[in-house]
């Protein structure tokens, strides 16, 4: 008996430990937008589906940024150093996004620019599933079309 119970509380024990040793997915800290790694949580909790696909640079820009692509669509996402320094460039983005600074952008699509903690978020694209996606993470769009 004592061998058969010796035997139950080591299986139980290998059974927790794979549970609590493996992979698990990431979980939504439930916080605000504030980063890069906010940024792709929030977009992750409210279902979309967020694929990392590297980095990207833009002229009119200071800082490199990182590529993704939510439920398919291509988004930039550019981390400055903090809130002041992010309005700073968006004032310097003209109303229909077509300007960024002097510089005229031809985009494949039209541009939509949010801003939100110490981001610039870009997506150039016409797909009115992912604005509707990007919007409630990051508040209305400040410029594009």
């Amino acid at each position: 008996m004592k061998y058969y119970l010796s035997m139950l509380a080591v299986m139980f024990l290998t059974v927790l430990a794979f549970n609590t040793c493996g992979s698990k997915p990431k979980v939504s800290h439930g916080g605000p937008v504030l980063d890069y790694v906010s940024l792709i949580d929030s977009l992750r909790a409210v279902g979309a589906t967020v694929e990392l696909a590297g980095e990207i640079v833009q002229p009119f820009f200071s800082v490199k940024g990182h590529r993704i692509t939510v439920n398919g669509g291509d988004v930039q996402v550019f981390e400055f150093a903090d809130a002041e320094d992010v309005q700073a460039k968006a004032e310097q983005v003209s109303p229909d996004g077509e300007w960024v600074s002097k510089t005229h952008v031809n985009w494949i699509a039209t541009p939509h620019f949010y801003k939100r903690g110490k981001l610039i978020v870009i997506y150039a694209g016409d797909d009115r599933a992912i604005i509707e996606i990007l919007e409630p993470v990051l508040a209305p769009q400040f410029a594009g079309g």
